[in-house]
């Protein structure tokens, strides 16, 4: 498929071959749905504690006698049922990370870029840096392209002066083609992909 080149004006200077495979492909809710779901489980902390009855304060003496207070029965005070008591199954700290097939996770990044193909939300830009390095450059650049609301911007590399440039702005979010994210680019309103960065998707996850 054929898709618009814009310059950083917000001009069109040319087309460019998308692959297919890639950016053209039926779009699988599921995929998406658990490509999104491990993504946030690995970003849990799992740091959440409570105390059973075994680890709050309090004494393993029974507080009165068994029979004859009226009173129901109380082996001693960090029991549940009491005030200062320990939790019953409360939470401890674990692990909610886990992996999904490759295959899946692959899938799920062609599907969200064919849906931005299909929406008309995914927009092609040439190559640029800032040599500056200053938020002020970027964000001038950027509003001859997209609104200022959730935006993706697709890098070709590790373009050090892009990032530096662009991590103050709160609406934007930068990804390397090689390590995309399906939560930020399902959620992304816009989606700028460098050309040279569109090249490398077509051969990153074309054919596989």
């Amino acid at each position: 498929m054929k898709t618009k080149v814009f310059s950083i004006q917000g001009e069109e200077i040319k087309n460019i071959e998308l692959n297919d495979d890639v950016f053209g492909r039926e779009v699988n809710d599921s995929v998406i749905y658990y490509a999104i779901r491990n993504e946030l489980a690995n970003k849990r902390v799992g740091t959440a504690s409570t105390k059973g009855r075994s680890e709050v304060r309090g004494s393993g003496a029974k507080p009165y006698r068994q029979k004859g207070t009226g009173r129901a029965r109380a082996g001693h005070r960090r029991s549940p049922l009491w005030v200062g008591g320990g939790t019953v199954f409360g939470p401890k700290p674990r692990d909610y990370s886990y992996t999904i097939p490759k295959k899946m996770k692959r899938a799920a990044m062609k599907a969200i870029l064919s849906l931005k193909v299909k929406e008309d939300r995914l927009r092609v830009v040439e190559d640029f840096t800032v040599e500056s390095g200053k938020t002020r450059e970027l964000v001038s650049l950027l509003r001859n392209l997209v609104k200022e609301e959730r935006t993706v911007l697709i890098l070709k590399d590790d373009d050090q002066m892009v990032k530096q440039a662009g991590r103050n702005i709160p609406w934007l979010t930068m990804l390397s083609y090689n390590r995309l994210r399906a939560h930020d680019l399902f959620y992304g309103k816009n989606l700028l992909v460098l050309e040279t960065a569109a090249a490398e998707l077509n051969e990153f996850y074309g054919g596989k």
